[in-house]
C-alpha cells in the first residue's frame, strides 16, 4: 500500500483549503490555537497560518492542528515594497526554523517601531493623542505594531466608527498617520522562501494600485525570481477578479491558490474557509502536497 505522500490528490479543487490569515502574533485578533480551532469548525481541510513577517505562531498552531487532525502547513507573509507599492508575498510549507528565512525576516521587520511612533506623532498632530500606546495593547507582538493595531485604538476612541473609516480618513497615502516603509525587495522575498523548501505565491493581486502595464511587469518579475503561484481566490479581492486571475495563473504556467485573508471575527470580510472553490481551469497549490493526499476524500 502506497504511503500517502506518494498517492495523487484524485480532486484537489474538492479539498476546502484556507492558506492565508492572520494570528494575534501579527495583526489578527485570535492566538494562533484560536486560528486553528475556528478553522477545525468550519470545515477547512487545509490550513496555513500565514503571519506578516513573522514565525511565532507556527509551533503552536501545528502542534494544536494536529490535536484536532486538521492538516496544517507552516506559512508566512512577507512584505515587499516594488515600484513604491506595498506587496505581499506569501510562503507556504516553508521550514519555519530555517535560519536565512529567520534573518531575512527579522530585518524586514527592523524599523516598524519607528514608522509606528512616526504614525503616532502625526496622529497627535492632527487631534489623536497617545496612539503608540494605544496601539501597542492591541498587539499581540510588540515588535509588530501595524496601521491595523492603530486603526482599532481610533475606533475605540471614537473617532470613527469602523475601521474601514480609520483607514480612509487617516492611514492610506495621503492622509494624517500614512507613513511609508521600504520593506523586503521582491526578490528577495522569494528567495527565502525557496531558501526554506516553500511556494512563494503572489497574494492578493487584485488590492494593489497598479496599472495594466506595471502588473504585468510585477508578475514577470515574480516569475523570474522564482516565484510558484498565484491567490486567485482571496478574500481580500473581488470575486469578478476571480476569472481574471485564473487566467493570469494559466498565462504565467503558476499554480493557483485560496485563502480568506482571516484576520478576526469582527474584521475580515470573510471567514475561515468560508471562499467558493478554485476555478476548474486552474492548478491547486496543493494538488501534489501530501497534506492533500492524506484527507479522505470519498
Amino acid at each position: 500500500m502506497p504511503d500517502s505522500a506518494s498517492r495523487p490528490c484524485p480532486d484537489p479543487h474538492r479539498i476546502n483549503a484556507d492558506l492565508h490569515c492572520h494570528s494575534v502574533i501579527s495583526d489578527g485578533t485570535l492566538a494562533p490555537t484560536e486560528v486553528v480551532e475556528r478553522a477545525h469548525r468550519n470545515g477547512v481541510e487545509i490550513l496555513a497560518l500565514t503571519d506578516h513577517d513573522e514565525l511565532g505562531g507556527l509551533a503552536q498552531a501545528h502542534s494544536r492542528a494536529r490535536e484536532l487532525g486538521l492538516q496544517f502547513v507552516s506559512g508566512v507573509e512577507v512584505s515587499v515594497t516594488w515600484a513604491a507599492e506595498t506587496i505581499h508575498i506569501v510562503g507556504l510549507r516553508i521550514d519555519h526554523q530555517d535560519t536565512e528565512l529567520a534573518k531575512g525576516l527579522y530585518r524586514t521587520r527592523n524599523g516598524r517601531d519607528d514608522r509606528a511612533r512616526d504614525i503616532a506623532d502625526q496622529l497627535a498632530a492632527v487631534g489623536i493623542p497617545d496612539a503608540y500606546e494605544g496601539a501597542l495593547r492591541y498587539a499581540g507582538n510588540p515588535e509588530l505594531v501595524s496601521r491595523s493595531h492603530f486603526a482599532r485604538y481610533i475606533v475605540e476612541t471614537g473617532t470613527c466608527a469602523d475601521i474601514h473609516e480609520v483607514f480612509q480618513r487617516f492611514l492610506i497615502e495621503g492622509k494624517p498617520g500614512f507613513v511609508p516603509h521600504r520593506w523586503a525587495r521582491l526578490a528577495d522575498a522569494v528567495g527565502w522562501i525557496r531558501s526554506a523548501g516553500g511556494t512563494a505565491v503572489m497574494a492578493h493581486p487584485g488590492r494593489y494600485k497598479l496599472s495594466d502595464v506595471y502588473r504585468e511587469q510585477l508578475m514577470r518579475e515574480f516569475c523570474d525570481a522564482g516565484g510558484q503561484a498565484i491567490e486567485v481566490v482571496s478574500g481580500s479581492q473581488a470575486p469578478g477578479q476571480f476569472a481574471e486571475f485564473a487566467q493570469t495563473a494559466i498565462r504565467f504556467g503558476l499554480s493557483a491558490s485560496r485563502g480568506s485573508d482571516f484576520h478576526g471575527p469582527n474584521e475580515s470580510r470573510h471567514d475561515l474557509g468560508s471562499m467558493p472553490p478554485l476555478p476548474k481551469a486552474v492548478t491547486p497549490v496543493w494538488h501534489d502536497w501530501p497534506e492533500a493526499a492524506a484527507l479522505d476524500l470519498r
